[in-house]
């Protein structure tokens, strides 16, 4: 299947956007990723395990003729590391710095199966063939918990029958009287080299200013949405999950 490069429209970009009480995603992005010094360094900082997270997903089903979305696809780690190995990947992201570098990753490749839409859960519209497999990494922590729900319910629709949804994030699976402790424990492990590390003040932003949630909040939304959970994993320090979830 031959595609563009990238897409510099799309009508998910417009249509939703009438609706005055939409939340305005661009607006809720993250500071660090609508600043182009932060997203210039980001490939340095942040190593999504790309590689594994396909390899993951060939275990679930993944092969040359999926369709793959890539949502909040960032630089494009994960949509550069799954392009050779399925039939079309459409990479959304909102912040129009990340759909900059992301584009221009895309277009330095040799992908030619690569859409790139610049979009959010709450905006993008799918066309084409349903999706086989739904990627998403620290992305939806981004939305506020009423605004996660709209997003997975939404993104159900766009998926057929037993689709897979890949989704991993900062949501947290301690209790509300540990909160505390374990995010102080968590800020206090920021390094000092802003160029490779998380610092504390981005690690402190992040819970101040952003909406990760607990596990026993986001899981009902999930299952709710349409999706059955057939694998969790959380990290040691409560502070992250990873599930795979398959559309019903």
């Amino acid at each position: 299947m031959q595609l563009e490069f990238c897409q510099s429209d799309h009508v998910g970009d417009r249509a939703p956007q009438s609706l005055g009480w939409l939340l305005d995603e661009r607006a809720s992005a993250g500071r660090e990723n609508l600043d182009a010094v932060h997203v210039s360094r980001y490939d340095a900082k942040e190593d999504g395990g790309a590689l594994g997270e396909v390899r993951l997903l060939q275990g679930l089903g993944l092969g040359a003729r999926s369709t793959v979305l890539d949502l909040g696809a960032g630089t494009g780690q994960f949509t550069l590391a799954v392009a050779p190995i399925c039939s079309r990947v459409v990479a959304v992201d909102v912040s129009p710095v990340m759909q900059e570098r992301l584009r221009e990753k895309v277009e330095a490749s040799s992908h030619r199966n690569v859409e790139c839409v610049s979009a959010g859960f709450l905006t993008y519209e799918h066309s084409g063939e349903p999706v086989d497999f739904a990627y998403s990494r620290y992305a939806l922590h981004h939305l506020p918990d009423f605004w996660k729900s709209q997003a997975l319910a939404r993104l159900g629709r766009f998926m057929r029958p037993g689709a897979v949804l890949r989704l991993w994030d900062v949501v947290y699976s301690f209790q509300p009287d540990e909160a505390e402790e374990r995010i102080e424990s968590w800020c206090a492990t920021g390094g000092t080299g802003i160029e490779t590390d998380w610092s504390r003040a981005e690690l402190e932003e992040h819970v101040r200013d952003e909406h990760s949630t607990f596990t026993w909040l986001l899981e009902p939304m999930i299952e709710r949405s349409g999706f059955r959970i057939e694998d969790t994993d959380y990290s040691r320090d409560g502070i992250f999950a990873r599930y795979v979830a398959r559309r019903l």
